[in-house]
């Protein structure tokens, strides 16, 4: 990827995390990915000895995840190096890259919560662990992040995962669904759940759980359609136990907390998948660039020079908007609108660019020889994934 070279007075610092991100995305990231998507059995790919686990052990290695977590860097100095991290990880693979971000998701919300034990148990340097985002349930996918529509708060819709007070302690009972990210291999999960019922979803709380807690349960991560390196799988809660010191916070504040950890989540999301559209592209060119129809590399072809260009503009496009918002949201406090304008934009011009891209192969973009195919199911996820689109948009709308 070439993409930083138009950037206005980038460092020379950059540059390298630029460099080092994409060697580690083309030479470990890809093959990995490919790999694992062509496991039949999703449990293959958490299973001991599977080439996830050398991922993690080299992505550790690497020292990228430190950057995100450094105090003393400026913030937004910060945040345009992380936005070349996750750009450059998703171009390799998208599930990986989403399931190493993932990896420390607990950290600020344990030290928000000032809990020593957990602090010493999850968060010690040197010795990493998996977090995990609980939050949709078998009957409430993209409504839980619907908080302007009026199921948000409505009393009648009932939650599949609630906590309770005894005393010194939570009792959490229910499930969450097969969408949580790590679900089935993390140590520890950031549990939204409702609170209280009479606020509908809306009244929620959020909640550190440690997953090997009795009564937690975990069955077979999910087989799905794309992005297969990314685990993904159920959490059962049979009135789980935590001490009262674990809820980070209460209903008074779930909205607001929902709010700008979907601003968050989305801005990434936008940074993710313009890597993704910009794979796909580079796929595209190199192709177009080696295979010859009609006597002549079909890149010398009209109709091929103008699909290739189109899809270039709406990757420098998608580009500007996801590092632009991406930034904001680390210099100011987020404005959910603009990381939802980001995702939708972003995960749809991945998926168009994608598409494009294996019409441009031809037959043979329909073959699982080549990697295309691959990139077209990991960005179709995408438009559904934290969110789908058209909820969403009018969580967007609302903001105007």
């Amino acid at each position: 990827m070439t993409s930083i070279e138009i950037d206005i007075a980038v460092t020379e610092e950059e540059k390298a995390v630029r460099d080092t991100c994409h060697k580690f995305a083309e030479e470990v990231l890809r093959p990995a990915g490919i790999a694992l998507d062509r496991l039949h059995d999703p449990a293959d790919v958490i299973a001991p000895g599977s080439l996830l686990w050398d991922v993690h052990d080299k992505y550790n290695e690497l020292g990228i995840a430190g950057f995100g977590a450094d105090p003393d860097m400026d913030p937004v100095a910060k945040a345009r190096l992380m936005a070349i991290v996750n750009e450059e990880l998703a171009w390799g693979d998208v599930g990986l890259a989403i399931t190493l971000g993932l990896c420390g998701f607990h950290t600020p919300w344990i030290e928000q919560s000032g809990n020593q034990e957990l602090l010493d148990r999850y968060c010690s340097p040197g010795k990493p662990t998996i977090g995990c985002w609980a939050l949709t349930e078998p009957d409430h996918g993209s409504d839980t992040v619907a908080l302007s529509e009026p199921c948000f708060s409505d009393a009648s819709l009932k939650a599949n995962c609630t906590a309770r007070k005894d005393g010194d302690e939570y009792v959490i009972s229910g499930q969450k669904a097969a969408w949580v990210s790590n679900g089935t291999i993390a140590d520890v999960a950031v549990l939204f759940c409702t609170l209280d019922q009479s606020q509908g979803l809306s009244g929620g709380g959020v909640f550190l759980v440690p997953l090997d807690s009795p009564g937690v349960s975990r069955p077979k991560p999910l087989d799905k359609l794309g992005q297969r390196a990314l685990n993904q799988g159920e959490i059962y809660f049979d009135d789980v136990r935590i001490p009262a010191g674990y809820m980070v916070l209460g209903a008074e504040f779930y909205s607001m907390a929902l709010e700008q950890m979907l601003a968050h989540a989305n801005s990434a999301m936008g940074v993710l998948f313009v890597g993704v559209a910009q794979s796909a592209l580079d796929l595209a060119v190199d192709y177009a660039k080696e295979r010859v129809q009609g006597g002549v590399p079909i890149i010398e072809h009209q109709s091929v020079k103008a699909r290739l260009f189109k899809m270039f503009t709406k990757v420098q496009a998608a580009r500007a908007l996801s590092r632009r918002v991406w930034v904001f949201n680390a210099e100011s406090t987020p404005m959910v609108q603009y990381s939802i304008a980001s995702k939708v934009f972003c995960t749809n011009t991945a998926f168009e660019v994608a598409s494009d891209a294996l019409q441009i192969f031809g037959g043979n973009g329909l073959s699982r020889e080549y990697p295309i195919e691959k990139i077209m199911r990991d960005a179709r996820a995408s438009m559904i994934e934290d969110g789908c689109n058209e909820v969403l948009s009018l969580l967007g709308a609302s903001k105007l």
